[in-house]
């Protein structure tokens, strides 16, 4: 099939900072998850999260209510491990760029235990979303993200950084969306808040094309140490 352009598109930008390269992410890293799942098919499918909604794929995530409560935002700091303790998730964490096609690049599958950042983008605890991906799996079976469809409001993501300061997020909420109405807006919109997106593959699953969603978990930061 032809490749798609990711050439970032034309838009109006919302009120609040936008990291450099945000916008192009936009319409990459959605590429990579989708056109990249490498599982053959015969073995347990990732679990899809309990509050759904691949049928509306632009229902917004929960808005901002009087109970939120969120930390002042960090300076920027490479992220070096991240920790789901809900989910059993401890892993170290590299960077990713893109390849000579504008796509996010992988990481590596060879090592199954690993979340990528988005180096061009916001710093985890820094203001603004930062973006983390990972495979749910590979062909040799469960990866670092398999079970992050089990997550549920309220539970927390720590992103250990370089500077030795710990980023502590709560979950606002864990959507599926498919790979054809991608909300790219919604996921990677601009905020005056510390954000965290935590994306990988998710859905049915076809030998031919791959996996048909994407998983997206919501969060913001609530504490750093």
């Amino acid at each position: 099939m032809a490749r798609p352009d990711t050439r970032p598109a034309q838009r109006t930008r919302r009120s609040g900072p936008l990291a450099a390269g945000a916008t192009a992410l936009a319409l990459i890293a959605g590429l990579w998850l989708v056109h990249h799942g490498v599982g053959d098919g015969s073995v347990e499918r990732p679990p899809a999260p309990v509050a759904d909604v691949a049928a509306v794929p632009h229902a917004r995530a929960p808005a901002d209510g009087p109970r939120r409560v969120d930390a002042a935002p960090l300076p920027t700091s490479v992220p070096v491990r991240m920790r789901i303790p809900a989910i059993g998730v401890n892993a170290p964490m590299g960077t990713l760029g893109t390849g000579p096609d504008r796509r996010l690049a992988t990481p590596p599958v060879g090592n199954r235990n690993l979340v990528g950042w988005y180096r061009d983008g916001v710093a985890p605890g820094a203001r603004g979303n930062a973006v983390t991906v990972g495979h749910a799996d590979t062909r040799s079976g469960p990866a670092v993200f398999f079970k992050l469809g089990l997550l549920r409001v309220g539970d927390r993501i720590e992103v250990q950084r370089r500077d030795r300061r710990t980023a502590v997020f709560s979950i606002d909420a864990v959507r599926s969306f498919p790979k054809d109405a991608f909300p790219d807006d919604i996921v990677y919109g601009a905020t005056d808040a510390a954000e965290l997106r935590v994306i990988t593959c998710g859905g049915h699953y076809d030998k031919h094309t791959g996996y048909a969603a994407n998983v997206v978990v919501f969060a913001h930061l609530t504490a750093t140490r």
